[in-house]
């Protein structure tokens, strides 16, 4: 069974984005895949600066994120919508991590050959759809599969229940489907 993480580009700590990457995990651990789930507020780093690299080398948590992303086989994205793309989390994580820290080492390690499923919700009607198109893009870019399936569940203010399961089965289902389709594309490539 492939190993996944499972994290929401957000810090805010009630954040509608890390209850669906938990609700997501939980269904990933429920159907039997190796799972791990990360608040990126512990990975505090400071925005990424070529001059703050070259004087400062790789700051801590970027080489101990770098290494937990390293270790898995694909990742869940539950990506806040932040003007009509997705947050600057996501993008200063993917630029620290892109980066060799060690001399002369490859760029992109922890994102080449993997499989990341993407999702988002939002308190509006599109749940942070148009966000999830230049994330899809950009970790394309970078050499990561990413499933065709992605959810996007609007109106997240009212979508999770008091324990944050998703409300609506409709969703769950969908949100279901993603993580299904997620292990199975990690299992394949991963062997």
């Amino acid at each position: 069974m492939p190993k996944l993480l499972f994290f929401a580009g957000s810090a805010r700590k009630d954040s509608l984005n890390k209850k669906l990457a938990a609700t997501a995990s939980k269904m990933a651990t429920d159907s039997g895949a190796d799972v791990t789930f990360i608040d990126m507020r512990d990975f505090e780093m400071p925005l990424y600066d070529g001059d703050h690299e070259d004087e400062n080398g790789m700051p801590e948590n970027a080489r101990k994120l770098k290494e937990v992303f390293s270790n898995h086989d694909g990742f869940f994205i539950a990506s806040p919508e932040y003007n009509s793309s997705f947050s600057p989390m996501i993008k200063n994580t993917i630029d620290w991590l892109s980066r060799p820290h060690e001399e002369n080492g490859p760029p992109l390690t922890p994102f080449k050959g993997k499989v990341a499923a993407i999702a988002g919700t939002s308190p509006g009607g599109l749940g942070g759809l148009r966000g999830l198109v230049s994330l899809r893009m950009l970790l394309g870019n970078i050499g990561v599969t990413v499933i065709p399936s992605q959810v996007a569940i609007g109106g997240g203010m009212q979508a999770f229940d008091d324990n944050g399961k998703l409300k609506d089965e409709r969703q769950a289902g969908m949100l279901q489907a993603t993580i299904d389709e997620f292990i199975r594309t990690a299992d394949r490539l991963s062997n």
